[in-house]
C-alpha cells in the first residue's frame, strides 16, 4: 500500500508539473478576432471554446483559478485512491479473527491483521497486541489508536477545503480588478460607450464563472471523500465492538 501511494503521488506531481508548463503557453497567445473565434469554436468544439474563454479572461487570475483546480484535484485523487485501497470486507476479517482466536491462535490472528490493508485491520492488530492486559487498557489502547487512524483518513482534506474557498475568491478578485480596468479604459477613451463597458465586464465576469465552476467541481469530490471517510470510520467502530467481544470470550474461555 505504501508503494502504491508513492507511485500515485509521483503521477499526480507529473500532472501538476505538466500543467504548469502548459499555462505560460496559453497566456502567451494573442486574443483572436471575433470571426476567428467563431470559426475555431465551430471547428474545435467545446475544447476550443473553453480555451478561448480562458484566454479572454484575465490571464493572471485565470491561471490562478486553474492552478487551484489542478492542485485541488491532485489532493482529491490522492485521497480517493488512499481511501479506496483502505476499504476491505470488514465482516469477513472479523469472522476470520474470531475463528483464529477461538482456536487460541492469537499469533495467527495478528498475522492476518498484518497481511490485511486498511485502518480496520490496524486497529484490530493493536487490540490483539494487548490481549493479555485487562479490558480497560485494551479498550483505551484501541480507541486511542483509532483516533490516529481517523486522522490519517482525513489527512489532506483541509487542503481541498482551502482550494474550494480560494477558487471563487480568486474569481471575484479578478472580477473586481477587471471592473477597475474597464473604468480606466472609459477614463482614457473619455467615452462610456457600450463596447468599452461590455469588453471590461466580459473579462471580469469570466473569471467569476470559472472560479465558481472550479469550486463546484472540488466540492463534489470533497463530498464523495467525506462519505468514504464516514464509511470507513463506521467500519472501524463496528469492528472495535466485535473485537472487544472476541477478546472478552477469549479471556473467559
Amino acid at each position: 500500500m505504501e508503494m502504491n501511494q508513492v507511485k500515485l503521488k509521483r503521477y499526480v506531481l507529473t500532472l501538476v508539473l505538466g500543467f504548469l508548463m502548459l499555462v505560460p503557453t496559453v497566456q502567451a497567445q494573442e486574443p483572436l478576432a471575433d470571426d476567428d473565434v467563431t470559426e475555431l469554436a465551430a471547428e474545435g468544439g467545446l475544447h476550443m471554446q473553453l480555451k478561448q474563454k480562458f484566454i479572454d479572461g484575465s490571464p493572471l487570475f485565470m491561471s490562478m483559478v486553474a492552478l487551484a483546480l489542478v492542485f485541488g484535484l491532485a489532493f482529491c485523487i490522492e485521497r480517493i485512491s488512499y481511501l479506496t485501497l483502505s476499504e476491505i470486507n470488514a465482516k469477513k476479517l472479523m469472522r476470520d479473527i474470531d475463528a483464529k482466536v477461538a482456536e487460541n491462535d492469537v499469533e495467527g490472528a495478528k498475522q492476518l491483521c498484518r497481511d490485511t490493508r486498511g485502518p480496520v485491520a490496524s486497529v484490530c492488530y493493536q487490540g490483539l497486541m494487548h490481549i493479555n492486559e485487562n479490558m480497560d487498557d485494551i479498550e483505551r489502547s484501541i480507541y486511542s489508536y483509532g483516533s490516529v487512524q481517523t486522522a490519517k483518513l482525513e489527512k489532506g482534506t483541509s487542503w481541498i477545503k482551502l482550494f474550494i474557498a480560494m477558487a471563487p475568491s480568486l474569481g471575484f478578485l479578478g472580477t473586481v480588478i477587471g471592473m477597475v480596468m474597464a473604468f480606466e479604459q472609459i477614463q482614457i477613451a473619455g467615452d462610456i460607450g457600450p463596447t468599452i463597458v461590455a469588453r471590461g465586464m466580459k473579462v471580469a465576469l469570466i473569471t467569476t464563472i470559472f472560479g465558481i465552476v472550479v469550486a463546484l467541481i472540488l466540492q463534489l469530490f470533497y463530498s464523495y471523500i467525506t462519505s468514504k471517510i464516514e464509511h470507513l470510520t463506521s467500519q472501524m467502530e463496528e469492528s472495535v465492538v466485535t473485537l472487544l467481544d472476541i477478546i472478552m470470550k477469549y479471556k473467559r474461555g
